[in-house]
């Protein structure tokens, strides 16, 4: 009996692991940038703030995530982290400057109703389509996506931005939108 318990410990435990760390798997589509943003929100909470965002592509090593976040704006210290291969790791401290008579979470925005990665998955999905419909390009591959947000603050000004490219290199396509998934501009 003993045997068979440490048998189906190992057994959870190889799959806890093998679970773990899954947005460097996830496709670049609406449910896959889900699973990150929920990835995220798990290791930095619900109400985490950021200043950046970005999710890159590398066809070896999968998606690696960075963020500039805080869990307590008005303390103007935040932590650059990075995940590869699902690790995370504080790369940097930031201290942020505000101008006086502001608010620190002003600069900031928190992923949610506004903000979403799944709305930057179904952008990608989107731009991929449109590659492929004008382009002829047969399978468009994420390279970066992001979201840019001003560093004035204003909300209205912040944008997804998709950096496309064709499967094996070359010419780089930028699609930037704005929150409400309009396209602002694309340009290569």
């Amino acid at each position: 009996m003993k045997k068979l318990r440490f048998t189906v410990a190992g057994l959870m435990l190889t799959t806890l692991i093998a679970c773990g760390g899954s947005s460097g798997n996830q496709e670049a589509t609406a449910e896959g940038f889900t699973e990150i943003e929920n990835e995220i929100k798990s290791e930095f909470g619900d109400d985490a703030y950021f200043t950046d965002l970005s999710i890159i592509y590398d066809k070896s090593i999968g998606n690696m995530i960075g963020v500039t976040v805080t869990k307590d704006p008005e303390s103007l210290k935040m932590g650059e982290w990075n995940q590869t291969q699902g690790a995370w790791e504080q790369t940097a401290e930031v201290t942020l400057e505000v101008p006086p008579g502001t608010k620190a979470a002003d600069f900031m925005f928190q992923l949610g109703d506004e903000i979403s990665l799944t709305k930057l998955g179904e952008l990608i999905e989107k731009s991929k389509k449109q590659l492929q419909d004008e382009k002829d390009l047969k399978n468009p591959t994420l390279s970066i996506a992001s979201v840019i947000f001003p560093d004035n603050g204003d909300i209205s000004k912040a944008q997804y931005s998709i950096n496309l490219e064709p499967e094996n290199g070359g010419t780089n396509f930028y699609f930037y939108y704005n929150l409400d998934g309009e396209l602002d501009s694309m340009n290569y």
